[in-house]
């Protein structure tokens, strides 16, 4: 049976024994069904894997201790921060996930002039809640030691004027420049429309600040396709994959 994985966002030290919050002890009592002595593996963005047993457990609370620390080197050579329009139904949480299992470091959810997602602010913060817990559940399973952080989100235009990284990339179908002979320095922050595409004024304003306009083939991809497609292409340049 394979260990089972999981994030704490606390510091962890050989010897230390713990008590799981009521959320992580429910996964472990009622859903996996774990017993005293069983085995896990715990990470904490330290690039590091911690080995632990159970020591107690009940329905509600699970105390656990650490027993062995060991490096784990599997995050990717680049820094990439993720840009992405806000999709609609589950495919933001497809993204989300996929572009953990890809290596991003950083997603931003963003709202562009042809969003079709539209939330107020006690939405927004919820639904940045339940993103970074894709995150988090797509680090625990792809073997990863770093959750990327997924960001409240925030207009297009803020976002592009914001970021200053080596590279940055807007993917569009109308570019003349494929991503093939681009050069991709670290770090480097990429932006992916939505559902009906960019509009010309958000490509260019992009490329006033820096971005370069690139392309991934012939063919139109879905904003869930493009992302993911975008992210292996580099990932792939730069040899992690």
């Amino acid at each position: 049976m394979k260990i089972p994985r999981f994030f704490l966002n606390q510091g962890l030290r050989i010897q230390d024994e713990i008590e799981l919050d009521l959320e992580l002890s429910h996964r472990l009592s009622s859903v996996l069904r774990l017993e005293k002595g069983a085995s896990l593996i715990l990470f904490n963005n330290d690039f590091f894997e911690y080995s632990a047993i159970i020591t107690n457990i009940t329905r509600k609370k699970v105390t656990i201790q650490i027993l062995e620390r060991h490096e784990k080197n599997v995050e990717s050579p680049l820094q990439i921060h993720l840009g992405q329009v806000i999709s609609k139904g589950e495919k933001m949480d497809f993204v989300i996930q996929k572009s953990t299992e890809l290596g991003v470091h950083r997603i931003t959810p963003l709202f562009s002039e042809r969003s079709v997602v539209h939330l107020k602010q006690d939405r927004l913060d919820k639904k940045a809640e339940h993103w970074q817990k894709v995150a988090m559940s797509a680090a625990e399973q792809c073997g990863r030691t770093l959750v990327p952080l997924v960001d409240t989100p925030k207009d297009l235009a803020e976002w592009v004027a914001e970021q200053k990284e080596k590279t940055c990339l807007v993917l569009d179908p109308n570019s003349r420049h494929p991503l093939a002979k681009t050069e991709v320095l670290s770090p480097l922050a990429v932006l992916i429309g939505p559902e009906g595409g960019l509009t010309n004024d958000e490509v260019q304003r992009a490329v006033i600040h820096g971005f370069k306009a690139v392309k991934l083939g012939p063919r139109i991809l879905r904003t869930e396709t493009a992302a993911l497609a975008l992210l292996a292409a580099i990932q792939a340049k730069a040899g992690d994959l």
